[in-house]
């Protein structure tokens, strides 16, 4: 029995040390591959550095400087009009002119009533200087010369009113009334808009309230010149965010010499918030999300090491890098999946940012 024992025991070892011969073999052999085994070629690109403006895009819409639907107050029957349609008009220009002989008669009338009341006044004060008259009688004439004055300046104004003028200069719109018309008090007539400067209005996400500023240069686009931009600059911001779209509404003004602008039309905003004189930044494609979380691979004598970087702004085909990286760096920006961390890698194609 011990025989057999011992047999036993010597043919285990027998077939440990073999299996350890076999292991140790193939480690040398994986070694010696993986020593041989070629640098996998990719593409990559250098980290630049370069000015970097922070911006918010939004959308909105063209309003005029100034705007209003010119209306009559006292009504009467449109006599003449003294604009041509669409032209641009000076401040204190005439527009509409009513018909005015009631309101002069009315004129006339108030202007003999004072004239009456003021012989009146003069006389009972004489009479009251030689003690023929009241105090009283003398109060209720001068009373009388004041009610007819008043009369006489509402007469006036009335028939200035039959002049409609334009409030400021501008450009006169569509009419709506034509000669020999009877018109009533605040009968639309005809709008008038101001467009030199224009009103640009926008609203952005709540999350941009600390960074939007009276003064920031904005740019706008819009569908009807799609090859041009305008620039302008905030000049105002509402104190209340919009309760439903938790928006904040800014008002923008733009020049508008060319007059190229009009009100109403739909506009693409850029806000720019802030520039930064020496960003970093790599192409998109450089960028390998792993969960939450952003890393490059990072080419260091031949080898790409997996890099966790924060990032930025994006724009234009390129990721701002705010840690994780120096300028001059170079980052793979094709090939990924074909290294891992460590991986021996060889440049492939130009080089550059």
């Amino acid at each position: 029995m011990r025989g057999n024992g011992e047999m036993a025991v010597k043919g285990d070892r027998g077939r440990v040390a073999c299996w350890l011969l076999t292991a140790s073999f193939a480690f040398f052999i994986s070694a010696a591959y993986a020593q041989d085994k070629p640098a996998v070629p990719v593409e990559a690109a250098k980290v630049m550095a370069a000015p970097l403006s922070e911006q918010v895009t939004a959308v909105g819409t063209i309003f005029s400087n100034e705007a209003v639907t010119v209306s009559s107050e006292i009504p009467g029957r449109l006599e003449e009009i003294h604009f041509q349609e669409g032209q641009p008009i000076e401040r204190g220009s005439p527009l509409f002119t009513l018909e005015d002989s009631v309101y002069r008669a009315q004129l006339a009338d108030a202007e003999a009533k004072l004239k009456l009341a003021e012989q009146t006044h003069k006389r009972r004060t004489t009479l009251l200087s030689n003690q023929y008259a009241t105090a009283q009688s003398a109060d209720e004439s001068a009373s009388a010369v004041a009610v007819n004055t008043a009369a006489v300046e509402l007469a006036r104004v009335q028939l200035d009113k039959a002049h409609i003028v334009a409030p400021f200069s501008g450009i006169v719109g569509l009419r709506r009334v034509s000669v020999g018309e009877y018109i009533t008090a605040g009968q639309p007539l005809v709008n008038l808009e101001a467009i030199d400067p224009v009103k640009a209005d926008f609203r952005v996400p709540e999350k941009f309230l600390p960074a939007i500023r009276v003064g920031q240069t904005i740019r706008i686009k819009v569908d009807a010149f799609p090859g041009d931009s305008f620039e302008g600059k905030v000049y105002a911001i509402d104190p209340r965010l919009d309760v439903a779209g938790r928006s904040l509404l800014v008002r923008a003004v733009v020049p508008n010499g060319d007059q190229r602008l009009r009100p109403g039309l739909f506009a693409r905003v850029t806000v720019l918030l802030q520039l930064k004189e020496d960003a970093l930044s790599v192409p998109e494609q450089a960028i390998v999300p792993q969960g939450d979380s952003q890393f490059v691979f990072k080419i260091v004598d031949g080898k790409a090491h997996l890099t966790k970087v924060v990032t930025g702004t994006r724009r234009d085909g390129r990721v701002e890098i705010v840690d994780g990286l120096s300028a001059g760096d170079q980052v793979v920006i094709a090939g990924q999946l074909k290294i891992r961390d460590g991986s021996a890698v060889s440049i492939v194609g130009p080089t550059g940012a």
